[in-house]
């Protein structure tokens, strides 16, 4: 049997609760430090087997034409426990608490966009049911995908609003599963900066599907309004504009680059996971705009395909922007305007790829779990 490869990262990245640990004050501070302490013991793997072990994924009813959405959401009540009690499914009546709904919404946007644009049922392909839980551990200042089911932890109201109010966190974290289940890609330099810009991209996509909004519609932010009023910003990232979505006295300055001129170097973070990611977010940003229209028609069809069916788990940026120039001309006509402006959008970013195909096709993989 096969183990699928998963990653422990969170909707708050680890260089602003560093920030917020060393230069806020009170419960701010020590809420931030407890938050990277759990989620180092996460990623160590010292909490890891309550995690994947709590809450089995199943199967979903044979002969279904459709997959159903199946979904629950639990509240842990400030416990380190996972799934905690059940508090809502799609058999029960709906809940009036607001984390649980959100929750509960959230993953459901989520599995529709994926099954209606892209025909994949749930975040495994196979109606795999989506497990939430709300209200996690005590003074745990993040939201993540654990590997097989979403956590949700509990803002302070003052630097975090609700992390369960966002469907684009909500997609973002799917999202890992999603590339957890296919081009299983790892999670340090160039490779998790990509892992964390499919997130990014697929994330912003879920948003503006949700929205009904053209690419020269959205904000493409990620994260608009999950700030708290103590905070100079509008998001945790922006793939606008890079390096732009905050700069506040305790978070620090967003350190996101736009182009590989910029590329940042650092140990930290995973080999700067979620600092480099804004390369390629800018990348597709520019492409999006360039194509016009709907993201998720022209350009989230190439990158799905370049996620689900090209990449190797080890691949880097210049697999990626090969992927999508090849698969643009292999959908859309080679030399034509689309894989034309999927090239350039790369280029724009300081990542130069030829026209015709130099990506070998990947063969599909199975994953047995």
């Amino acid at each position: 049997m096969r183990t699928i490869p998963h990653v422990v990262c969170g909707a708050i990245p680890p260089h602003i609760l560093t920030r917020v640990a060393a230069h806020a004050t009170g419960l701010a501070s020590d809420s931030a430090r407890a938050t990277l302490e759990h989620m180092q013991q996460l990623e160590s793997g010292r909490a890891a087997a309550t995690l994947l072990e709590s809450v089995p994924a199943g199967a979903p009813p044979s002969g279904d034409a459709r997959p159903r959405k199946r979904r629950c959401v639990y509240d842990a009540d400030h416990q380190f426990v996972l799934p905690g009690q059940l508090a809502m499914s799609e058999h029960g009546p709906r809940n009036t608490d607001v984390e649980v709904t959100e929750a509960y919404d959230g993953s459901g946007t989520t599995c529709d966009f994926f099954w209606r644009v892209f025909g994949r049922a749930s975040i495994d392909g196979k109606g795999m049911r989506l497990d939430s839980t709300v209200r996690y551990g005590t003074s745990f200042g993040n939201a993540l995908w654990n590997g097989r089911q979403m956590v949700y932890g509990h803002a302070d109201g003052r630097l975090f609003t609700r992390f369960t109010a966002f469907v684009d966190v909500i997609a973002h974290e799917l999202t890992h599963g999603i590339t957890q289940h296919t081009a299983g890609l790892g999670y340090y330099g160039e490779t998790g900066a990509l892992n964390e810009h499919v997130s990014d991209a697929f994330g912003s996509m879920v948003k503006q599907f949700l929205l009904g909004q053209a690419a020269s519609e959205s904000d493409w932010l990620i994260g608009a309004g999950l700030f708290g009023p103590a905070v100079h910003g509008v998001a945790v990232r922006s793939l606008a504009a890079p390096g732009t979505a905050y700069d506040d006295p305790v978070l620090g300055r967003d350190p996101q680059p736009s182009h590989m001129r910029d590329y940042v170097h650092t140990t930290d973070d995973h080999g700067g996971v979620h600092i480099n990611s804004g390369i390629l977010n800018h990348a597709f940003y520019r492409a999006s705009m360039a194509l016009g229209g709907k993201t998720w028609e022209v350009p989230g069809r190439i990158w799905y395909v370049a996620l689900t069916d090209r990449l190797n788990p080890d691949a880097d940026f210049t697999d990626f922007a090969r992927a999508t120039v090849d698969i643009a001309g292999e959908l859309y006509g080679n030399g034509g305007s689309v894989q034309r402006i999927v090239r350039d959008a790369w280029s724009g970013v300081g990542l130069s790829v030829p026209l015709f195909p130099q990506f070998s096709r990947k063969e599909k993989r199975t994953h047995e779990h």
